[in-house]
């Protein structure tokens, strides 16, 4: 289709008749913006960067990670610990008569 017999919408702009022109590109040009070139090399590989400059970098991160850390109070964390202890002496007692449940089995099938 001619440029001259494009449709012209209700607001006077052109209609774009085909999908290559409705993405703002027509059949058999070529793009500008630097589409259909070869990607440029890229080996994906930082500049070497001395030990003690990867050291300091890795410090300075921690700490910037460490200031997004929202800290308990001591109320939360004494309250996490008792939780915490609660559920490993439950674990623990779980554990104790699983085991005490089964050595009582063995014992029955085999014998002493």
């Amino acid at each position: 289709m001619a440029d001259d017999e494009r449709e012209v919408g209700d607001d006077g702009r052109e209609r774009p008749s085909t999908a290559a022109d409705r993405r703002g590109r027509r059949a058999g040009s070529t793009p500008d913006d630097g589409k259909g070139r070869a990607t440029a090399v890229r080996d994906g590989r930082p500049e070497k960067v001395s030990l003690p400059g990867r050291v300091v970098r890795f410090l300075r991160e921690v700490v910037a990670e460490l200031r997004k850390v929202i800290w308990p109070t001591r109320r939360q964390q004494v309250t996490y610990t008792i939780v915490v202890l609660v559920f490993v002496s439950f674990m623990i007692a779980l554990v104790a008569l699983m085991d005490l449940v089964f050595a009582q089995g063995v014992n029955f099938l085999f014998g002493n």
